[in-house]
């Protein structure tokens, strides 16, 4: 008689198996996979460490461990992802939410007011920002750009889910063509990675998120160049708040301060590496 399938036998074998197809996590991988089939949390998954698995569980297991050895993103596979304080729906519509994102809110909030105020995230994609900002600013007027309709009907269905679909407008629309405002602030997580380093990104990246959020054109910088491009969208006084990718802090800081924002700042991520890059439009003093 063969041996049962515990849940400990089974996070093993899955651990080494994910590890033989490059996983970095495979371990943890294969501990969230099974928590989430099972809707046990991690400490519930190491006090059931004997259970043998059920052969419906252990099929359905199996279904989910042959997708992540082909490095579709974990995200994907359960269908949600925390963010801020929200649990949102992902999926190849848009990007995963990644935390370096949440630099971005807690600088959009630091300089947002707790009355009206219109707020414009261009490429929203899952609608992370936009959301993390309703819920933390009830008085905020939201607008969520994206050229994809895909990733704007992801973006409606999480702001259904969280409770937060009246406080959002879902446009259509390219980052080179803003709506004209005025935006008190714009925000944006827009695609970075120069063209000729797609090829290199890790699998879940490269071959399972959408290309043209991560595309940033030749250098990377065509989206900064387009935002900087548009400062007569915000309103005197309004900020222009961008995510920025590795190495990139000084031209897009130099890009913003060409197109006359002032009070310009980086702001690092919590691994030291610059994330985040804002500048403000100054008052128009009228003579």
């Amino acid at each position: 008689m063969t041996e049962p399938w515990t849940l400990l036998k089974v996070l093993q074998w899955t651990a080494a198996h994910l590890k033989s197809k490059g996983v970095e996590n495979g371990r943890l991988d294969a501990e969230l996979l099974l928590c989430d089939l099972l809707d046990l949390d991690r400490v519930g998954l190491y006090l059931n460490f004997d259970r043998p698995l059920q052969q419906s569980e252990l099929a359905a297991y199996r279904e989910r461990v042959r997708r992540r050895a082909q490095r579709e993103p974990l995200q994907h596979i359960v269908g949600h992802a925390g963010f801020w304080t929200l649990d949102l729906q992902v999926g190849p519509e848009a990007l995963v939410p990644r935390a370096d994102t949440e630099i971005l809110v807690e600088e959009a909030l630091k300089r947002l007011p707790d009355s009206d105020a219109a707020v414009l995230d261009v490429g929203t994609g899952s609608g992370c920002i936009a959301l993390a900002l309703a819920g933390e600013k009830p008085m905020l007027r939201l607008t969520g750009l994206d050229r994809s309709g895909a990733a704007l009907q992801l973006a409606a269905r999480n702001a259904e889910s969280t409770g937060l679909a009246e406080r959002i407008e879902w446009l259509p629309g390219d980052l080179r063509d803003l709506p004209s405002g005025p935006w008190r602030m714009i925000v944006s997580n827009p695609p970075y990675i120069p063209r000729a380093d797609l090829s290199a990104l890790m699998p879940e990246v490269r071959d399972f998120e959408p290309v043209e959020a991560l595309d940033g054109g030749p250098d990377g910088l065509d989206a900064y160049r387009a935002l900087a491009g548009q400062t007569d969208c915000l309103a005197d006084g309004g900020w222009l708040l961008v995510e920025i990718g590795i190495g990139q802090a000084e031209a897009v800081r130099g890009l913003f301060a060409a197109a006359g924002l002032d009070e310009l700042f980086v702001r690092d991520d919590y691994a030291g590496i610059p994330r985040v890059v804002g500048g403000r439009k100054k008052h128009q003093h009228s003579a």
